[in-house]
């Protein structure tokens, strides 16, 4: 309680002597004897706890995402240990780095001198569907010179200038044919002996003149390689030429 002197009340004196009770005034409830009373709601405000954290807004979310975070963290912590663990004994093994190896080769590399024309034996075929070219080729490669053994039809899937087979022993042969022909693709077979087979095709248009072939020392040519692009498969099939 909160001591409060009231002062006196006032009473009036009349003039005539007869003392004159002032009017009382109305009871104040919150006030007893002179003393203020101190109310229930007022005692409440003065000693309530202040709010803990789990009443501001937001409390329960911040709460949630630490405890998410906190697991997260001790997982991949674990994951770690563990993966560390397996690595150290073994149980997981990475691949060792391999070399990549460079790109394989069908085509001869060695570099052959320009064979004269009289020491080829070639076989003319044609696959290009242009009648009688075979002979007409034939001829011209017979007046350079050539010895040539046979001349006939035949078919192939290959749609460049011409194709010139041969084996291991005539690759020199196959490299002079090319020096004549421009755009060959050169593919060798089993045969055992010297002979070159050539095989027009579609895009075949001329040999090249006498005066401007190269009779300096190369290699043979298989442009068909340097189109290939990254495929596994094997090398086209060899065109056989009708017997």
């Amino acid at each position: 309680m909160v001591n409060e002197t009231l002062p006196e009340e006032q009473v009036d004196v009349p003039q005539n002597g007869a003392p004159k009770k002032s009017r009382r005034r109305p009871n104040d409830v919150t006030r007893l004897h002179g003393h203020r009373i101190v109310t229930g709601p007022e005692l409440r405000a003065t000693f309530a706890e202040p709010p803990g954290p789990e009443n501001h807004p937001g409390w329960f979310s911040r709460r949630l995402l630490h405890g998410i975070v906190l697991v997260l963290l001790v997982g991949v912590i674990v994951a770690g240990v563990v993966g560390a663990w397996a690595v150290m004994n073994g149980v997981i093994r990475f691949p060792s780095a391999v070399a990549s190896k460079a790109p394989t080769t069908l085509c001869p590399t060695t570099v052959f001198d320009y064979t004269p024309n009289n020491k080829v034996k070639v076989n003319v075929y044609n696959a290009a569907g242009k009648a009688g070219l075979a002979k007409s080729v034939a001829d011209q490669l017979k007046a350079r010179g050539y010895n040539v053994a046979g001349v006939d039809n035949t078919t192939t899937s290959y749609t460049g200038s011409a194709v010139v087979v041969s084996g291991s022993g005539g690759q020199a042969a196959a490299f002079n044919i090319q020096r004549n022909i421009a755009g060959t693709d050169y593919f060798q077979d089993q045969r055992t002996d010297a002979s070159v087979d050539l095989i027009l095709a579609p895009a075949f248009s001329a040999l090249v003149p006498p005066e401007l072939v190269d009779n300096t020392p190369g290699k043979l040519s298989c442009p068909r390689e340097d189109q290939r692009i990254a495929d596994n498969s094997k090398l086209p099939v060899l065109p056989k030429p009708t017997p």
